[in-house]
């Protein structure tokens, strides 16, 4: 079997022109900045339109120096059947830095990829966006950037970046895609966030603290005021 032939059929095994938005071999070039209707720096309104979800289902993962917001997504299931119609993607996670979506985090069913080997997953990957390279790094991955992947496999134009990783239980694959402009402000932001929330933990703390104890008085002063009336030696 020719190469060629073995990416077509990778290609439709992984259902790639439903999992990545782009192209199988021979049909044209792959646009990074796009992903199943999904544009990286559309704004919320818009995404969650494309995603049938409603704005109000962001979650507020930061509001300051700038709002980082996550919201899941269910990738819509084609209306066919058979195994070449059936879509990897288990789920997704969309970000948005003061509204704009800047990164895509897509997770595969393990159980409609098994079987596939990393490089099996690589292979079907680079028949739409041609070779990976293969970095010695790590990408944050998942919510508040607290876990960190390895990169297995990354694709790339001078403005977006694709990350094919392992999911954090090793079980599976996920992609880590997003905008390179808008990931680096969204980073920034985060680490000023991260840092002013230590900065602060203390003051609110004692804060905390107070506000307890008047709702410990309050709750004193009310049990006072209906016993003492009562009260027989």
């Amino acid at each position: 079997m020719s190469d060629a032939c073995r990416s077509r059929i990778l290609c439709a095994a992984l259902g790639v022109t439903m999992l990545i938005g782009g192209l199988c071999p021979g049909l044209g070039a792959a646009d990074f900045s796009h992903y199943r209707g999904l544009q990286f720096g559309m704004n919320l309104g818009a995404a969650a339109k494309e995603a049938g979800t409603q704005p109000a289902d962001a979650k507020l993962i930061h509001q300051r120096p700038a709002s980082i917001q996550e919201m899941e997504w269910q990738p819509r299931r084609s209306v066919l059947t058979g195994p070449a119609n059936a879509d990897p993607v288990k789920q997704g996670v969309l970000y948005f830095f003061n509204g704009e979506l800047f990164r895509i985090i897509v997770t595969y069913d393990r159980y409609r990829i098994e079987g596939l080997t990393a490089e099996d997953m690589i292979e079907g990957i680079s028949a739409t966006y041609g070779p990976a390279t293969r970095p010695t790094a790590g990408i944050a991955f998942h919510s508040n950037y607290a876990e960190v992947a390895n990169v297995l496999a990354r694709w790339e134009d001078p403005a977006y970046s694709y990350n094919l990783v392992r999911t954090g239980d090793q079980s599976s694959f996920a992609m880590v895609l997003y905008s390179k402009r808008l990931d680096a402000l969204a980073q920034a932001a985060i680490v000023e966030a991260v840092r002013l929330d230590a900065q602060e933990a203390p003051q609110r703390e004692l804060e905390k603290q107070k506000d307890q104890a008047e709702r410990d008085r309050l709750v004193r002063e009310k049990s006072r005021s209906e016993n003492k009336p009562n009260f027989r030696p």
